[in-house]
């Protein structure tokens, strides 16, 4: 028979374990828990690669309940054509996704929002830019109609991307204080024919869920790495 002192111990450690968000089997503890920063809320979306050449991985959206953080949903996700790279020293116009951990300012689409969608969301219409000249203004910002200083062949009609498009989320990189020729326009959106140009996206469904899943009040944040190495998640 076990002492109550040894019983206490082991019901302590299990407390402890499950604080941290670890497995009480001894198994390895769920992403978020072993990552260097979150954001500071309860929810959170991860986009997990093998490796900085991958196209494809993993997004996994997350809540904290009861000090515990929880996968409430998971689909296969699509990034860059050239795989991932380092946010901060990433160039516009590589076709990479870059890596970090971001805000999710807000969600648009050339559809409605989906119901039970508590994001603030912002309808595409004909005449709905994103900017992404380096040389104006609205750099790495929306505009309604487009700006004379913002070139049309250096933006992206909203419109045009329909499919892509139809629910998606702004990521905010680069965006709370743009650096030019760092990049703009990434997002969190429906898949495509293929890999996207910088973003992130994933099955048309998944994006419905995670549009209806997410809450404000929760800052939900966006991390984006590879399983390791310099760019591995778990540094953001």
């Amino acid at each position: 028979m076990r002492s109550r002192s040894v019983t206490a111990a082991c019901v302590s450690a299990l407390t402890a374990l499950l604080l941290l968000g670890a497995a009480p089997s001894g198994g390895p503890a769920p992403l978020p828990a072993r990552m260097a920063d979150t954001g500071g809320g309860t929810q959170l979306v991860t986009a997990q690669a093998a490796g900085t050449g991958s196209t494809t991985g993993t997004v996994t959206w997350w809540d904290r309940r009861g000090g515990r953080w929880v996968a409430a949903g998971s689909a296969a996700a699509r990034f860059g054509a050239k795989g991932l790279t380092e946010g901060a020293t990433r160039k516009q116009g590589t076709y990479t996704t870059p890596t970090g951990l971001y805000g999710l300012p807000y969600a648009f689409g050339t559809r409605p929002a989906p119901p039970g969608t508590a994001t603030p969301y912002r309808p595409v219409h004909e005449d709905s830019w994103w900017c992404q000249d380096n040389d104006s203004r609205s750099y790495n910002r929306w505009t309604e109609p487009r700006p004379a200083d913002c070139r049309a062949a250096e933006s992206e009609h909203l419109m045009s991307y329909a499919t892509q498009y139809a629910h998606a989320f702004v990521v905010g990189y680069n965006y709370d204080r743009p650096v030019r020729g760092r990049g703009a326009g990434i997002f969190l959106h429906v898949n495509g024919r293929g890999a996207t140009a910088g973003c992130v996206s994933v099955p048309a469904g998944a994006m419905r869920r995670i549009l209806r899943w997410a809450e404000p009040e929760r800052r939900p944040h966006l991390a984006i790495g590879t399983d390791s190495g310099a760019t591995a998640i778990t540094r953001y």
